[in-house]
């Protein structure tokens, strides 16, 4: 039992992992078999379709976090480990949100928050709209607020995992 322990801190890592079969599970299995629990995890075809980037977000402390980078390094598959928490980068998550059961009236007020919010109307018939909103994580929290606070039972919503990569300029902007 931990007395005292440090607070729990929001972590970024990114990983170039070899891109074959059973990667994602060696390394999803390696989280879950330390019980490090993950907020987030994204990965994909990089320009190189041997190799995949994944970008994962959990929070931990300092010296779990280096164990995490440890044994990621030691993983056969993991090609290269890039810690990005405290580095400037561009992160974004995907949101989809679907409501349904609208009203006209209701259908009209989506469209214009949508506008307010810089949030793309995907899809829409008669009484039902998907939104797509393509931005960091925080901004996609105060979006599903708002929507949840007027249409908690008639909405559905999915978040894909963050993606980031290191900012070029030397300060995050």
């Amino acid at each position: 039992m931990k007395t005292q322990s440090e607070p729990l801190k929001k972590r970024w890592v990114s990983l170039y992992v070899e891109n074959d079969v059973g990667v994602l599970a060696k390394i999803a299995g390696l989280f879950s078999g330390k019980s490090y629990n993950l907020s987030s995890l994204t990965v994909g075809e990089t320009e190189d379709p041997t190799v995949s980037r994944m970008t994962i977000s959990l929070y931990g402390d300092d010296k779990t976090f280096e164990q995490i980078k440890k044994q990621l390094n030691r993983s056969v598959e993991v090609i290269k480990v890039l810690d990005f928490t405290d580095l400037p980068i561009h992160k974004k998550e995907i949101l989809f949100i679907k409501l349904h059961s609208l009203k006209k009236e209701e259908t009209e007020e989506v469209f214009r928050s949508a506008a307010v919010f810089g949030v793309t109307v995907s899809d829409y018939d008669r009484g039902s709209v998907i939104l797509e909103s393509v931005k960091t994580e925080s901004e996609n929290d105060d979006v599903l607020r708002y929507y949840k606070k007027y249409f908690a039972t008639r909405m559905e919503a999915v978040r894909g995992g963050s993606v980031a990569i290191e900012s070029v300029s030397r300060s995050d902007r």
